[in-house]
């Protein structure tokens, strides 16, 4: 039997409310010394924290990095997979410039009325183009319609077992320099449990190993919440 990691394990698929292994009260002081949330998006993370799916959401230092990723890179034109209630479409789409666009890609109704709401309530609803239909379909449509090449950023964030379909037409449609930011890559701690065989454990897993090897890429792993790989395409 293997020793159990320091972390211990959490329950499988737990989205952290805070990065893995940070106390509490570091955690808090993190916050207090380097988080600059707007208004509009502490709602929105206020009111989706009571949603029955709520775990699902980002944490706000999350979202505050990827608006510096977005920002950093000059991003215009980005791609997002796997929204829920839009906390992270919306932290992305208050980094973009006036005439920036995001492609969102989600398949539920009734998770993406409350980000809708939001978009509009912050006014950048304009910058958003939301697609209704599973991810896969949204971005081989994206490809077949030539925009390979094309997008600054993309961020995944969806069903784990997909992720690496998703990284691969990712990576075609992102242009070399641009960035693409996978989430949840350390699963809670469970992608070191032995006893962890469900497929998304697996999934991840698989990911990791894979991308890990992809000399197409420039990548970081970085213990950001639930754990965020980086990977700059390869010109």
């Amino acid at each position: 039997m293997a020793v159990a990691h320091p972390l211990a394990y959490l329950p499988l698929g737990l989205i952290m409310s805070k990065s893995l292994g940070l106390s509490d009260a570091l955690h808090d002081y993190l916050l207090s010394v380097s988080l600059r949330e707007p208004e509009v998006l502490r709602q929105l993370r206020d009111e989706t924290k009571n949603h029955p799916s709520g775990m699902m959401q980002i944490t706000p230092d999350q979202g505050q990095f990827l608006r510096l990723l977005v920002q950093l890179i000059a991003a215009k034109k980005t791609l997002e997979i796997g929204v829920f209630t839009g906390y992270s479409a919306l932290s992305v789409a208050l980094a973009l410039p006036a005439d920036g666009k995001l492609v969102a890609c989600d398949v539920s109704e009734d998770y993406t009325a409350i980000a809708r709401r939001y978009w509009e309530k912050a006014g950048v609803a304009a910058k958003i183009d939301l697609k209704l239909a599973p991810a896969l379909t949204t971005l081989d449509q994206l490809l077949a319609d030539g925009e390979a090449d094309s997008f600054d950023f993309v961020f995944i964030d969806a069903d784990k077992e997909n992720y690496w379909r998703y990284y691969e037409r990712s990576l075609q449609l992102v242009r070399p320099g641009g960035l693409i930011a996978v989430d949840n890559v350390l699963w809670s701690g469970s992608v070191l449990d032995p006893a962890a065989r469900d497929a998304s454990t697996e999934a991840i897993r698989a990911f990791n190993q894979k991308i890990h090897h992809d000399e197409r890429v420039t990548l970081s792993m970085l213990p950001l919440s639930d754990g965020l790989t980086l990977a700059i395409k390869r010109g």
